[in-house]
C-alpha cells in the first residue's frame, strides 16, 4: 500500500503516530487491573462462586487492546500482527482463567494466579515496549550490531 494512502483518513492523522504508546499504556493499565482483579477475586472467593466477578478496568482495557491492536495492524502490518496475536491470546486466556477462578471458589480451593494471561500480557508488554521504546537503546544497539 502506498504510504500516502490512509485507511481511516483523519483518524490516521492523529492516532497513527501515537498508537504504539497508547497500546503500551493500555497494556500497563491492563496489568494493573489484572492485579487488582486477582486480589478482589481472592477476597470474593471466600463468599462462594456467585460472588466472584470481573474487574471493569481489566474488561475495558481488554476491549480497547483488541480494538487498538487491530488498528495497529492497519498502521504497521508486522508489529500489528504480532501484538494482535498476543492480545487475542491474552483475552482468550482471561476468559478461561476467570472460569477457573469460579471453579476454585466453588470447590473451596485456594485461588491461583492467572498464569496463562499473565504470560500473554507479559509477552505483549515486552513486544510493544520493544516497538515503541527502541529509540532509547538504538545508539547502543547500532554500536554493537
Amino acid at each position: 500500500m502506498d504510504p500516502s494512502v490512509t485507511l481511516f483518513g483523519p483518524v490516521d492523522t492523529y492516532l497513527a503516530p501515537v498508537i504504539g504508546y497508547v497500546l503500551l499504556a493500555l497494556i500497563l493499565l491492563n496489568v494493573l487491573g489484572r492485579g487488582i482483579e486477582y486480589r478482589r477475586i481472592a477476597k470474593q472467593a471466600k463468599d462462594g462462586a456467585d460472588a466472584v466477578s470481573r474487574n471493569p478496568l481489566r474488561v475495558a482495557t481488554n476491549f480497547l487492546l483488541v480494538v487498538g491492536s487491530f488498528y495497529y495492524l492497519t498502521v504497521n502490518r508486522h508489529a500489528g500482527l504480532v501484538v494482535s496475536l498476543f492480545v487475542v491470546a491474552m483475552v482468550v486466556a482471561d476468559v478461561f482463567e476467570f472460569e477457573s477462578r469460579k471453579v476454585e471458589a466453588r470447590q473451596d480451593w485456594d485461588v491461583e494466579r492467572p498464569w496463562g494471561s499473565l504470560a500473554a500480557s507479559g509477552f505483549a508488554l515486552a513486544y510493544i515496549a520493544y516497538q515503541t521504546l527502541f529509540f532509547l537503546v538504538r545508539p547502543f544497539w547500532s554500536a554493537i550490531v
